[in-house]
């Protein structure tokens, strides 16, 4: 009773603190960690350029050929998890300067609700916006597993997003999953095609189509960057 008694009230006070903050107030459908976008490319003519063809067998896959989880790979003494969560929450409490122990989650970028962080609850996933499996039948089976590390930790892949949402989405592409949230649409598929571009994955028909009709709502879209 006791830890229930103190979760409640952890939540209690998270969702309080970000109610009060001016900054929650005005914060729109658009997640505020969106990293800057290169001018000189659009999603339109980087989606032009990936190479186009079926899928590959999903024989051999597993997620320890993409390496450790959640390994230190910038060296900060944090792993990604952690370092994730700390971009894309607000209003975080830390412990031992790397464990983010709760948080809010403030637009869900895939059903743009608000979602409360507590560690040890499933209420929050990090989400690769390319998961892996379909990163492997898309090329990545043919990478070294430090490439394929590379891949797994790379933030430009990675997303705070609410738990359920990401299971619905599973391993599946624009062509099977988009979020529920519209509003996200253009920066997901642009996500999508900023790291297929990055790393030189292919796409399907079925999902250079769906893709195209989302970008035709949004032209102008143009591809994330890392940070």
């Amino acid at each position: 009773m006791r830890t229930g008694r103190f979760t409640a009230a952890v939540i209690a006070g998270v969702l309080a603190l970000a109610a009060a903050s001016p900054a929650a107030a005005a914060m729109t459908r658009e997640p505020q960690h969106q990293p800057a976008a290169s001018l000189a490319v659009s999603v339109t003519s980087a989606l032009a350029s990936l190479e186009v063809k079926g899928r590959a067998p999903r024989t051999g896959y597993s997620r320890d050929a993409f390496g450790p989880e959640w390994k230190d790979v910038d060296g900060n003494g944090c792993d990604t998890r952690n370092d994730i969560l700390r971009r894309d929450l607000q209003r975080t409490k830390v412990r031992g300067g790397c464990e983010v122990q709760s948080g809010v989650l403030s637009p869900d970028p895939y059903t743009g609700h608000t979602n409360v962080y507590v560690h040890g609850q499933s209420t929050v996933d990090i989400d690769h916006v390319v998961s892996l499996s379909d990163a492997w039948q898309k090329g990545a089976f043919r990478w070294t597993e430090l490439r394929r590390t590379s891949l797994a930790n790379d933030p430009l892949n990675l997303l705070a997003v609410d738990y359920s949402a990401n299971r619905q989405k599973g391993d599946g592409d624009a062509a099977t999953w988009l979020p529920s949230d519209r509003g996200y649409w253009c920066p997901f598929v642009a996500r999508q095609v900023a790291v297929k571009s990055k790393y030189g994955l292919w796409i399907t028909s079925a999902e250079k189509a769906a893709i195209s009709r989302v970008l035709a709502r949004c032209p102008a879209q143009v591809l994330p960057t890392s940070h």
